[in-house]
């Protein structure tokens, strides 16, 4: 399954909701930099669908705020 993500990078309190947009919302405490947030939004994503980490990867928008994600289940 394909989503659709925007990251919201040092969020105080971290959080995973869909908008009505269709558009995941994915707030974590990590900066935007050397890759920990993304890190931290794929842990998130997994979290979420209750699966392991390696079956949640980055498609597109590895630099940007919106990603696109494949979870495997």
């Amino acid at each position: 399954m394909k989503i659709q993500i925007r990251v919201k990078p040092n969020s105080k309190k971290p959080s995973v909701t869909k908008g009505e947009d269709g558009v995941w919302v994915i707030a974590v405490k990590e900066p935007a930099i050397e890759g920990k947030a993304n890190d931290a939004v794929v842990r998130a994503v997994a979290e979420e669908f209750g699966l392991a980490p390696s079956k949640v990867k980055i498609l597109k928008g590895e630099k940007s705020k919106l990603k696109l994600l494949e979870v495997y289940d």
